[in-house]
């Protein structure tokens, strides 16, 4: 009986283990962007953070002599509110965190907390390195800075209190840029692509690689920047896409590519 225990014991135990080994990064789902709605964007923003909190559409733009903060309404492009940053910092990614939204500079080695309701600045925070993505994921910040790296950050002080190194297969995937974090993973838009992907920050693995080309039309196209700035719509599936001087800003599902 004894024998049997102890047998019945080892097959729980690796069975267990078994389960809880971990695995190695299986190959990216390629997905696309299905519009389901258009709406217009201020082509005169160089689009660097964009959130939709509840109702409220946050964003964030860059440029020396250029770079504010803005409240948006969705439907119309209306500006809201606006405060501008002090030339000649460059804006970067926003996030909101509690009533609060922290904003990035690009080399200026700052993040600026401000008051959710007057974008009012509420104190600045240094940090090291270039500042480009952020959003917040359950109780910490997510950040990028234009290498493979994510840092985590305190969203009360702001200090980092880790790191994922991200990867696609054995790949470093550089030029992270603007973030969305979600249930499902962190999505960062690529620098200079019309790709975004979905990142496991567990882990730092890419589990989806989303093609975001042909939504301007080449006319269009003439005379914008890249695509960047990512906004996730609360409860649903579906996300704000647009980029930097982009006269369009899309509602999109991301699908199974053909």
């Amino acid at each position: 009986m004894k024998v049997l225990l102890v047998v019945a014991a080892c097959v729980l135990v690796a069975s267990c283990d078994a389960e809880s080994a971990p695995t190695g990064p299986s190959t990216p789902a390629k997905l696309r962007a299905e519009v389901v709605a258009v709406f217009p964007h201020d082509p005169t923003a160089y689009t660097q953070g964009l959130e939709l909190d509840g109702d409220r559409l946050y964003e964030g733009t860059g440029l020396e002599g250029q770079s504010s903060v803005r409240e948006v309404d969705l439907p119309t492009a209306r500006v809201e509110k606006k405060v501008d940053l002090p030339s000649p910092m460059f804006g970067e990614g926003v996030t909101v965190s509690g009533s609060t939204i922290w904003q990035l500079t690009w080399q200026d080695g700052v993040a600026i907390q401000r008051d959710k309701e007057t974008l009012a600045e509420v104190k600045r925070v240094p940090y090291t390195g270039e500042g480009w993505g952020l959003c917040r994921d359950g109780q910490r910040l997510v950040m990028s800075d234009g290498s493979d790296k994510l840092t985590f950050r305190d969203p009360n002080t702001f200090e980092p209190i880790g790191e994922v190194r991200v990867r696609s297969g054995s790949d470093p995937v550089t030029q992270l840029n603007e973030l969305e974090c979600t249930a499902n993973g962190v999505y960062a838009n690529v620098w200079q692509t019309d790709t975004v992907v979905r990142i496991d920050p567990a882990s730092g693995n890419v589990t989806a690689s989303i093609d975001l080309a042909g939504l301007l039309s080449p006319d269009e196209r003439a005379g914008t920047d890249v695509l960047n700035g990512i906004a996730a719509v609360p409860g649903t599936d579906e996300f704000l896409v647009t980029g930097k001087l982009w006269p369009k800003l899309f509602r999109v599902k991301f699908v199974t590519a053909s």
